[in-house]
């Protein structure tokens, strides 16, 4: 058996064999990428579980981002056009920046060499928030990420917990430790001779909202207690 967690290595195992079971942790849209048939069928030796229900927790993404600072009219989005699967995040969160009466900066960045470009070009538009786009290449520099964010005064919204360890401001997203033990569930079930592609993929339940007050104390910002409240975890 293999497990795989994001798209790349699950795609790598995939073409690699049509016959080892594959368990898929961290894939986005495995329909729209060929890797099974359905949700509830998946058809083939791939299942597993879903990251996120549909794109459009980048939508919320922004709307807490809005709410944490409601002064913000200019928001920056990071992504990578290296990431074939990125595309409709970027539709889903100029269709959530129109909704909310945002002006839109889309800023690519294909490797790490690139992060302090894609910076520069976010202050000298007066980017006043950055959401980023959940992507490999961006988790393993999120050190870097929120050090950038930071340097250029620029609250931050991620896609995971994470990041706001490292000093990002704000997560909303998966909960990955979930995602993992219930991976380990259907291991178990293959392992007990069900089938991949009798075992229903499952999406994402359960999502949590961290906030790092030490980052926004050095931002200066003060959070709204509503928002406080819904927190889930608090980083003081």
């Amino acid at each position: 058996m293999i497990v795989g967690a994001a798209m790349a290595a699950v795609k790598a195992a995939k073409d690699a064999t049509s016959t080892v079971p594959i368990v898929m942790v961290t894939v986005t849209d495995p329909v729209g990428e060929g890797l099974i048939a359905s949700l509830a069928r998946p058809g083939g030796n791939v299942t597993g579980l879903t990251m996120t229900p549909t794109w459009e927790i980048y939508a919320k993404q922004l709307e807490l981002l809005k709410e944490a600072i409601p002064r913000a009219k200019r928001i920056a989005f990071l992504w990578s056009p290296a990431n074939r699967a990125a595309p409709p995040a970027v539709r889903i969160v100029e269709d959530g920046a129109r909704s909310l009466g945002l002006d839109l900066q889309v800023v690519g960045a294909r490797a790490p060499e690139e992060l302090e470009r894609a910076f520069r070009t976010m202050t000298e538009a007066r980017a006043q928030a950055l959401l980023v786009l959940a992507d490999g290449s961006f988790f393993a520099q999120r050190a870097r990420l929120t050090a950038l964010a930071l340097a250029h005064r620029l609250p931050t919204m991620f896609a995971s917990t994470e990041y706001v360890q490292a000093g990002g401001l704000f997560s909303y997203g998966t909960n990955y430790p979930e995602l993992y033990r219930r991976a380990a569930v259907y291991v178990d079930k293959i392992l007990e001779g069900a089938k991949p592609a009798d075992l229903a993929v499952e999406q994402a339940r359960n999502f949590e909202l961290v906030i790092n007050l030490e980052t926004a104390k050095a931002l200066n910002l003060t959070i709204p207690p509503s928002l406080l409240a819904r927190a889930d975890r608090v980083i003081e």
